[in-house]
């Protein structure tokens, strides 16, 4: 089952967040060999989406980090959004490690 989690996305900067895969005793993930895809949607029947950059940035603790620039969060629209992440194994087995809301708060300074 996938963990659930809220994220804060500021309208027009940098957006950074890190997520630390386990399994179901609470150990790091190796994720040597896997891949990472994250996307945000308005509703879970959009067709249209917003990728994340998911990078795997720590293969023996399980770290991925998920970003967006500041060009990429200005381009949003203020609101409630869902996302997920998703990991693929070596074998091609996809998995579903996070899920949850993102808030994208209006910016003022452009």
């Amino acid at each position: 089952m996938a963990a659930f989690s809220e994220l804060l996305i500021e309208q027009g900067a940098t957006f950074s967040s890190t997520v630390n895969v386990e399994d179901s005793a609470g150990a790091s993930i190796n994720l040597h060999g896997y891949s990472a895809a994250s996307q945000m949607r308005k509703s879970y029947y959009a067709t249209s989406n917003t990728a994340f950059l998911a990078t795997i940035t720590g293969n023996a603790n399980g770290e991925i980090t998920l970003s967006m620039t500041s060009a990429n969060t200005s381009a949003l629209t203020p609101g409630r959004y869902v996302y997920d992440l998703l990991i693929t194994a070596p074998d091609t087995t996809k998995t579903r490690v996070v899920e949850g809301i993102v808030i994208v708060s209006p910016g003022v300074t452009q």
